[in-house]
Parts: structure tokens; sequence; C-alpha cells
């Protein structure tokens, strides 16, 4: 492990580019304004602030993708809700075409998309090793491919757009067929697969190595194989590449839960667990604008700046503290049993009593770790993307779908994650804490599902998960009527999230500025 500071900061570059999207976006109704091409790209260096530029569209300085949207506000789920929030608004399920998070969104996706493609284009220019070129140019390639997997995750079918824009009078392109867009998804990523370094590459996770691409499609193919497409075919794709990462050697469980996120925030860079992560950096103080906001809005109440300040907007649902065994160590740092309060110039911690569960914030991220100057509202906290842990329990569940019960492998990889949850050896069988081989096929599927909300919670993939597996608004319902019953009356508003969501929430609206201009685009249904 290395400080992040000492370390390779691929993100730190700025973009030589000016915001672009595509054909089929409202941002290129003016004359784009970048470097030109015949000008760009001559020089390995070139290639490398071009690619920063792709990336840096994860952090987005305006917080809709990892700085901020895509844990919190854009992800709304049964694992937490919004304090004081309880009508007309996004983070209570209240939105139309027209709401400003969504449309800028897709912008940004489309952004990175048209940054990929310029790239892609260009990355032969340049006189420089051919083994780093490729690398490059497979980085690129699944980037693209990353960012039209969520636009079809959130979106549904949406343009393919395969080329960069020239011109603002380019012909707009209809939405490609949704199995079409998964096939690009695909292709694209088992190329960058054959192209990108290995993790021992590099001396941080913040750039694609091979088993990122690896894990990340093995989370792709257990999409397909859910809803909408249903493609159980994929589920040995899924199995396959849950495999490669685990049979690579590079990657293993942190042996404590909780250093994984303290890592985070210390800005310890750690690629054993953390497959892959976006690097933010600085607090948007001074001319570099790629601080995220993790472990504030889902931070632990706190008025102290010094310490790490957070409003506590977002507290945990009763229903996530209750999936937890008490003795369960992820419980007590994934939800903060307590929050500071100010005293005179400073804030002292105050715990919670063990009825007061809905006053809880998210613990996961904790601000008084933090090693850098503190900001009230920023941080260089990096947000994991997909970690070994999720690796393991994709693994196990692609095994008892394809064997319509849970194997032995199946229940090793889900007793690994558990048995370190426990503060157990994770490679060494217990039966305290070890689900028994006697499980059907749809009590381990259970089980699958809580554990990997046990696990994840808060890393912006419960939605997700919710919503391949074709549970989400039933899940929300079912949110709504536990609060409505059980919350302290101060927070029965809580349940205003779960009584909005509809059918039509299962996907995001096209934004009403996209269908404005182009007129090929039909709306999601309900909106």
């Amino acid at each position: 492990m290395i400080n992040k500071i000492e370390m390779k900061r691929f993100v730190l570059l700025l973009t030589i580019f000016a915001t672009l999207g595509t054909s089929c976006s409202k941002v290129l109704d003016k004359d784009p304004d970048f470097v030109s091409p015949d000008n760009y790209y001559n020089t390995e260096a070139d290639l490398v602030k071009a690619l920063n530029g792709i990336y840096n569209r994860l952090i987005d300085p305006n917080q809709r993708m990892y700085a901020r949207g895509l844990f919190s506000y854009l992800v709304v789920s049964d694992e937490a809700f919004f304090k004081n929030i309880s009508i007309n608004n996004i983070r209570v399920m209240v939105f139309d075409a027209g709401d400003l998070d969504i449309g800028r969104l897709w912008e940004v996706l489309y952004e990175g998309i048209n940054r990929a493609n310029l790239l892609l284009e260009n990355v032969h220019k340049a006189k420089m090793d051919e083994t780093q070129r490729n690398a490059i140019k497979g980085e690129a390639l699944f980037l693209r491919a990353y960012f039209y997997y969520l636009l079809a995750d959130l979106y549904g079918p949406v343009p393919l757009k395969l080329y960069s824009t020239q011109s603002p009078t380019e012909a707009n392109l209809p939405r490609a067929p949704l199995a079409d867009v998964y096939a690009q998804v695909v292709k694209d990523m088992k190329e960058a697969e054959t192209l990108v370094n290995d993790i021992s590459y590099f001396s941080h996770n913040e750039r694609v190595s091979k088993t990122a691409v690896q894990a990340v499609l093995a989370r792709v193919f257990l999409k397909m194989a859910g809803e909408p497409l249903k493609d159980v075919s994929k589920y040995q794709d899924a199995l396959d590449y849950a495999n490669k990462v685990i049979l690579s050697g590079k990657h293993s469980l942190n042996p404590d839960y909780k250093q994984i996120f303290i890592n985070h925030s210390r800005n310890i860079n750690e690629k054993l667990e953390c497959i892959w992560e976006v690097g933010m950096f600085g607090n948007k103080i001074g001319n570099v604008d790629l601080a995220g906001s993790v472990g504030v809005e889902n931070g632990i109440e706190c008025p102290s700046e010094q310490i790490g300040f957070s409003g506590g907007a977002m507290k945990i649902t009763g229903k996530l503290y209750k999936l937890y065994n008490p003795n369960d160590l992820r419980r007590d740092w994934n939800i903060a049993p307590y929050r500071y309060v100010a005293s005179g110039t400073s804030a002292v911690k105050t715990n919670w009593t063990d009825a007061q569960i809905y006053d809880r914030n998210p613990g996961k991220w904790r601000r008084e770790y933090e090693s850098d100057a503190k900001a009230r509202l920023y941080n260089s906290t990096n947000f994991p993307l997909v970690r070994y842990a999720d690796v393991l329990l994709m693994k196990a569940e692609a095994e008892n779908e394809l064997h319509a019960q849970p194997t032995a492998e199946a229940l090793e990889a889900i007793n690994e994650v558990r048995r370190r949850a426990f503060g157990k050896p994770v490679d060494i069988p217990d039966a305290t804490v070890d689900l028994p081989a006697s499980l059907t096929r749809d009590d381990f599927f259970v089980e699958l599902q809580n554990e990997r909300l046990r696990e994840l919670c808060f890393e912006g993939i419960r939605k997700h998960d919710l919503i391949r597996w074709g549970s989400y608004v039933f899940t929300m319902k079912e949110l709504a009527a536990d609060i409505t019953a059980n919350a302290p009356s101060t927070y029965k508003y809580a349940a205003s999230a779960g009584n909005n969501t509809t059918q039509r929430n299962v996907l995001f609206p096209i934004p009403v500025t996209e269908l404005q201009i182009n007129k090929q685009i039909k709306q999601n249904d309900g909106y």
C-alpha cells in the first residue's frame, strides 16, 4: 500500500477537451471548441492527456457521476432515505423528463463516449511503444463500453454512436435495440481485456486493468442474464469472468472490512480488494476540479469542519439495520452508531440509543479519518467501482443459477465474505457463520440477495441489483409499508420514496432536452 500523494496520479492532468457529447445531445448545438485532432494526438503525452479526459467524466464536477449522484440521490433504494424530504424531489422518486440531474447525467455519459471515440480514431498517430499504445486503446474501449453500460442500465435502449462528432449538423440516431447496446459493450470490453495492462503494472487501481475489465464483465453478464433481457445463457459467462478474477491470484479480501474504507479516507490506495476505483483529488480549493463528496452526503452528521463536516443528509432504513446479525462487524461500521454534536467551537461524539435506529447515518466513509486538509463539502476520498467481495458474490449467484442449487463453490464464495464479516479467517470453514449446504436454490438466492445488501450497501449497486432481479418496485413498496408500520412518527415521511415508486421508475426518462433535438427518439413508458 502507498499513499495517494506519492503514487502516480493518473486523473490529475486536466482534460484538453471542452464539453462534448454525441450527435444525439444538446451539447452539440454549439460549435465544438477543442484542440483539432490534426494538431493533437501526436505524442504519447497527448494520448495520456486525452485518456485522462475520458476518465474524468467518472467524476463530473457537477457531481452527477461518482463524486455524488451515483451513490446517493440517483440510485434510491431500500438501504437509505433522505432527511426531511417528503415531496417533489428526485430523492423521493418525484421527477420527470425535465429533471436537470437526469439530463446532465445523460450528457456526461455521452461526453465520455465522444472523448473515447476521438481517442480511438487517433490513437495510431503517436510514435510510441506499441504495448502502451494498445493499453491506452484498451482503456478507451473499456471506458466507452462502461459509459454505454451505465446508459443502458439507467435509460434502456439508447443511440449507439461509435464515431466522434465532427459537426453539429450530423444526422441524429435512433435508440438502438437494448441487445445491440449490450453486444457492443461486451465486444469492446472483451477487446479491452486483451490490451490493457495487468494490475501489477500499476501502483494504484485508478486505471483500468485486466482484472478490472473481467470483474465488470461479470457484472455486465449478470445484468444481461436478468431483467430485462433475461438471457440466462449469460450466467455461464458471468461465472467464467468472475473465475478469471479469482484465479488470477491478483486479488483477495482485506481481512479487516472497515480498513477498506478507512484507506479510502486516508488516501491509501489498496489494490488487492478494491479492483477499480474512481480517483478523486483535492477538495475544489485551487485549480484542479477533481474532488468528490464521498462521506459528505452519505456520511456521519457532524457540524465541525475540523473533524469533517456532514449534514447527515442520508439516513439508514430500519430494514437494513435489522438485516444484520448483532455480531456482524459490518453493521456498526456501515451504519454509524454515533453522530457529532456541536460543543463550543468543536463537536463531540455522541452515541445513539438502541431505539434510535432511523436517526443513524451511513458510516462507511468517515471524514474523521481524512488525512488531507479538510474542506466543508469536498474531499479526495476515492469511490470503489468494483471490489473482490463483489466478485465472490457474483460467482456464488451464477453458480446457483447455473446448477439450480448452491454448489460447493457457491457456498465457499459467499462464506468467505461472511467469515470476514464476523471476524473469522476467510479461508477456514466455520459452522457458526457458514451457510449450510442443505439450502435450496431459492433459499440460497434469498441469502445471496441479503448478503449483497449487507456487504455492498451505499456503494451504488443496490438499485441495479433489484432491477436486474425484477424486484425493484415490489421492494420499494414493501419498504414503504415497513416504514409506515414500524418507524417512529417523526420518520414516517421516509416511506415517500417507496410510495412514489412505480414501474416507470425502473428506468430514467430520456431527457426532454434530448427529445427536443432528436426527433428519432421516443420517450420511455410512463413519462
